[in-house]
C-alpha cells in the first residue's frame, strides 16, 4: 500500500514544521533556508522517536495502545508491510496496490 508510506512521510514533515513554527525552538530564524533546515531536523527527530517507540513496543511486547498511538502520530496506525522480493516487477506491482 502506497498510502501508509506517503502518510508516514508527510505527517512527520508537517509535524516538524508545526513544532518549529509554534515554539521557534529558541532560534531567531531570519533565513528561510535556516528555518527549512531546522524544520527538517525536527521532522527527522519526530519520525525517529515515534518509529522507535512503535518498533520497541512491537519487539518487547509492550502495550498495544502505545504502539497504536505512536503509529497514529506518524499518520497511520500500522507500519506498512512489504513482502521480501528481489523481483523489480513484483516490487512495482506491490507499490501500486
Amino acid at each position: 500500500m502506497l498510502l501508509p508510506s506517503v502518510l508516514r512521510t508527510v505527517v512527520p514533515l508537517v509535524a516538524g514544521w508545526i513544532i518549529v513554527a509554534l515554539t521557534r525552538l529558541g532560534f531567531t530564524l531570519d533565513s528561510n533556508t535556516a528555518q527549512a533546515a531546522v524544520t527538517l531536523a525536527v521532522a527527522a527527530a519526530y519520525y525517529l522517536v515515534f518509529r522507535l517507540v512503535e518498533r520497541t513496543t512491537e519487539r518487547l511486547g509492550g502495550p498495544l495502545w502505545l504502539k497504536g498511538a505512536a503509529g497514529m502520530l506518524l499518520g497511520y496506525a500500522r507500519p506498512p508491510r512489504y513482502k521480501p522480493t528481489d523481483d523489480a516487477a513484483e516490487l512495482i506491482r506491490q507499490s501500486r496496490t
